[in-house]
């Protein structure tokens, strides 16, 4: 059994979802992995590459051109959070008698073993929280603490298919602790709004943003302070 595959809660066998990118996996295991040598190991290398790649963009983005830059490369990538998160839940349905809270453990599993491709432990904790600890992240050994921001942006597009999917799968997240600050986990924990937004986008005031986001703003706000500090120091020589 695959490592996505096993969760203990009974509910988990009627969670219905799909795999994103299923054209180019289908592939995958069917054309590669079935009939060649390909060390499938060395898909967390070419992985690698792209994630260094991602931050290193919004960094010099940030360096160049300030908040646009920022808000461009932001946008983009909550875009592809976006398109994963619906291809998760395209064409499916929520079984009846799953409650909400089961909904958003589930789904957030979906996304932390097979998009984020980590090892995860979760745990519905109560009627409307759940939390989980990533136990191995690929991005672990390479990523500074601070550079976890950029999947931040990822996560508020899929918490956004979420919600316009079902309306009662709204909830809020936070991260409690992160490997690459040096804990020996990522733990989350995750909560239903007691008020529902709308559809989510990366608008709107301060107190109309989740808890999620409004961190999100804090940490934007810093790294704008970073990079404005750099581009001055690179000024000076």
């Amino acid at each position: 059994m695959a490592h996505w595959q096993n969760r203990s809660e009974p509910a988990w066998e009627g969670f219905e979802f799909k795999q994103p990118y299923a054209k180019g996996l289908k592939r995958l295991r069917e054309e590669v992995l079935a009939k060649t040598d390909f060390d499938p190991a060395t898909l967390w290398q070419w992985g690698t590459m792209q994630a260094m790649a991602v931050i290193g963009i919004l960094k010099r983005c940030e360096r160049e051109f300030g908040q646009r830059g920022q808000e461009v490369v932001a946008q983009s990538l909550y875009d592809v959070g976006h398109d994963v998160g619906q291809q998760i839940l395209a064409g499916t349905s929520k079984p009846e008698g799953m409650t909400a809270t089961e909904f958003v453990s589930f789904y957030a599993t979906v996304i932390n073993r097979i998009a984020y491709a980590s090892l995860e432990a979760p745990r519905i904790d109560g009627p409307d929280q759940a939390s989980f600890d990533i136990l191995w992240c690929p991005h672990q050994d390479h990523y500074q603490a601070f550079d976890c921001r950029v999947q931040r942006y990822f996560v508020e597009g899929m918490i956004a298919a979420a919600q316009e999917y079902a309306a009662e799968a709204g909830f809020d997240v936070r991260f409690d602790s992160t490997i690459p600050a040096g804990a020996p986990t990522c733990h989350f924990t995750m909560w239903l709004r007691q008020e529902q937004e709308g559809a989510a986008d990366k608008s709107g005031t301060a107190d109309e943003r989740t808890a999620w986001r409004q961190m999100t703003a804090a940490i934007d706000a810093k790294a704008l302070e970073i990079a404005a500090r750099e581009k001055r120091s690179a000024h000076s020589l």
